[in-house]
C-alpha cells in the first residue's frame, strides 16, 4: 500500500472515481492527517469554551472526551466509505437524495466550510502578522496564498502537509503543556468538581459537533487508498487521529482558560504564545500556529471545491473537472473566504461564525441519512456509474431522502442555541445546545424505517466504472487483468 513514485505531485483527479491502478497511500497517513488537522488553535479555543462558559476543569475534560468519541465515531464511519467507493464524500449523497437533489445539503456544506476557512484565516493572519512584523491583513493575504497553492496541488501534498503538521503540532503541544504545568497547579484545578448537567452537556456538544463537522469531506482524503483496505482499519486510523488530536488541543484550551483569570477570551493566540515567553520561542510558536491552520484550512478549501464541483457535475451529467476549472474554483473559494476574513477580522466575524455554527444543524441529518443508507440499507452496494446519470437508477430527486432531511432539520430548531438563533426549548435545558443529538438520532430512525419499506431497488453488488485493462468479476467488482 505504499505510495507509487510515479503518481504525479499535482492531483489530476477531482470528483471522479479513482481507478484501482491509481490507488496509493498508507493508513498511517490518515492518522497523521487528522491529527495534524486537529492540533491547532481553533481546537484550543473550542475546548476553552467549556470553561469560559461556566464549566469546571474536571467535568469539562470528561465531557469533551465523551463528545470526541461519539462525534469521532460518526466522522470515522464516513472515512471508511472512501476506499470502497473511490469517490469524494458528497457524491455518494446522490444515492439518498438523487443526482439533482444532493445539491440541497451540499450548498449548505459549502457555506459552512467557507465560514470555517474565513475564521481560521483570521487567526492565522494574526500569527503571521506577529511572526513577520506586518499587519494582520497582510498576514491574512500571505496565509491565503499558501492555501491556494496547497489546495491546487491536491491530495498528495495535503497528506504531506498533514504529516509535517502532526510532527510540529506534537512538539509545540508538548512544550506548551510543560510550560503550563510549570506555571499552574494542575492538581488543584482538577480537585474543583462542581457537576452541572448544563455545563457537562455543553462540553460533550462542543467536542461532538467539532468531530461531526468533518463528516461531509472526510472520505475525500481516504478515497485514494486501495479498495482492499480494511474498513475497520480505515475507521480506526482516521478516527483515532482526529479524536486524539482534538482532545489534546481542547485539554490545553481547558487548562489555559482556567488559569487565565479572564485574559484568554479575545486574545487567544497571544495568550497561548505568551505561555512560552518571548523571543525565538515565541516566534516558533507563532509559526506552529499558522502552520497548524494550513492543514485544516486546506481541508476546508479542498472540501468546498469538491462540493461545488459535485453540484455543477450533477446538472451537466459528467464527473470530470479540468485543472483550469479546478484553479478557478479554488481561487473563487479562497478569495471569498479571504475577503470575509479581511472585512470581519475585527467585529463582523463573531456574528458570521455564529451563523456558520447554525448551519451545522443542516448537515447533521445528512450525516445520519448517509450512514444509515450505506451501512444498513444498501450495505455498500452502490451503482457508481449511475451517480452521474440523472436518468439512471437514482433519478433526479429522491423524495424519501429529501423529506427525511427536511424533517431532520426542522426537528432540531427548538434545541439550537447560537447567537444567530436560539430555539424555544433551550432555556429549559439550561441553555445547552443538544440539536446535534436530535439531528442524528431521529432522522436516522425515521430514514431506516421508511427506507426498509420504500427504498428503490438496491444492486446485488457494488458496481464500479470499467477500468482500462480490467475485467468484471462474478461479484460485479473490478479486478486488474
Amino acid at each position: 500500500m505504499a505510495a507509487n513514485d510515479t503518481t504525479p505531485l499535482i492531483e489530476r483527479r477531482s470528483i471522479d472515481y479513482i481507478p484501482e491502478a491509481e490507488r496509493h497511500g498508507r493508513l498511517l497517513s490518515q492518522f497523521t492527517l487528522w491529527m495534524g488537522a486537529n492540533l491547532q488553535i481553533t481546537a484550543i479555543v473550542t475546548g476553552a469554551l467549556a470553561v469560559v462558559l461556566g464549566g469546571d476543569v474536571f467535568w469539562s475534560l470528561i465531557g469533551l472526551l465523551i463528545g470526541q468519541l461519539i462525534g469521532g465515531g460518526v466522522m470515522a464511519l464516513h472515512a471508511a466509505q472512501g476506499p470502497k467507493l473511490g469517490l469524494p464524500q458528497m457524491i455518494s449523497s446522490r444515492v439518498q437524495f438523487g443526482v439533482y437533489g444532493a445539491a440541497i445539503p451540499i450548498v449548505l456544506v459549502c457555506l459552512m466550510y467557507l465560514g470555517f476557512t474565513a475564521t481560521g484565516t483570521v487567526l492565522s493572519g494574526q500569527a503571521l502578522g506577529q511572526l513577520f512584523g506586518v499587519s494582520d491583513s497582510v498576514g491574512i493575504l500571505i496565509f491565503a496564498s499558501v492555501i491556494v497553492l496547497v489546495t491546487v496541488l491536491g491530495y498528495r501534498v495535503i497528506h504531506f502537509i498533514g504529516r509535517v503538521a502532526s510532527i510540529i503540532g506534537v512538539i509545540a503541544f508538548v512544550y506548551l503543556f510543560s510550560r503550563l504545568i510549570s506555571q499552574t497547579d494542575v492538581g488543584a484545578l482538577l480537585q474543583i468538581r462542581h457537576f452541572s448537567w448544563s455545563s457537562f452537556l455543553l462540553a460533550v456538544s462542543l467536542a461532538a459537533s467539532w468531530q461531526i463537522a468533518f463528516g461531509p469531506y472526510v472520505a475525500d482524503y481516504s478515497r485514494y487508498l486501495p479498495s482492499a483496505t480494511s474498513s475497520v482499519k480505515t475507521f480506526l486510523a482516521a478516527g483515532a487521529g482526529s479524536v486524539i488530536g482534538a482532545q489534546v488541543a481542547m485539554v490545553l484550551g481547558v487548562f489555559a482558560a482556567a488559569m487565565s483569570n479572564g485574559q484568554f477570551a479575545g486574545h487567544e493566540v497571544a495568550y497561548i504564545v505568551g505561555l512560552s515567553g518571548t523571543g525565538a520561542t515565541a516566534a516558533l510558536l507563532y509559526f506552529s500556529i499558522a502552520f497548524g491552520k494550513v492543514t485544516i484550512s486546506t481541508l476546508n478549501s479542498y472540501g468546498s471545491f469538491m462540493c461545488i464541483a459535485t453540484i455543477i457535475s450533477g446538472f451537466r451529467g459528467r464527473l470530470e473537472v479540468t485543472r483550469l476549472q479546478r484553479l478557478v474554483f479554488v481561487l473563487a473559494i479562497v478569495g471569498t473566504a479571504t475577503l470575509i476574513a479581511l472585512l470581519g477580522q475585527h467585529s463582523f466575524l463573531g456574528a458570521f461564525k455564529s451563523f456558520i455554527l447554525f448551519l451545522l444543524a443542516f448537515f447533521t441529518p445528512w450525516s445520519a441519512i448517509n450512514l444509515v443508507d450505506y451501512y444498513c440499507i444498501t450495505r455498500e452496494r452502490y451503482d457508481v456509474p449511475a451517480l452521474a446519470d440523472p436518468n439512471g437508477r437514482y433519478g433526479r430527486w429522491n423524495l424519501l431522502g429529501i423529506g427525511v432531511y427536511v424533517f431532520g432539520v426542522l426537528v432540531q430548531l427548538p434545541f439550537i442555541s447560537t447567537k444567530f438563533y436560539t430555539g424555544p426549548l433551550v432555556a429549559a435545558l439550561g441553555d445547552v445546545d443538544i440539536s446535534w443529538i436530535i439531528g442524528l438520532v431521529l432522522p436516522a430512525a425515521v430514514y431506516y424505517l421508511c427506507a426498509k419499506k420504500w427504498h428503490s431497488a438496491v444492486p446485488d453488488h457494488l458496481i464500479l466504472p470499467p477500468e482500462q485493462g480490467a475485467t468484471p468479476t462474478k461479484a460485479g467488482l473490478v479486478a486488474q487483468a
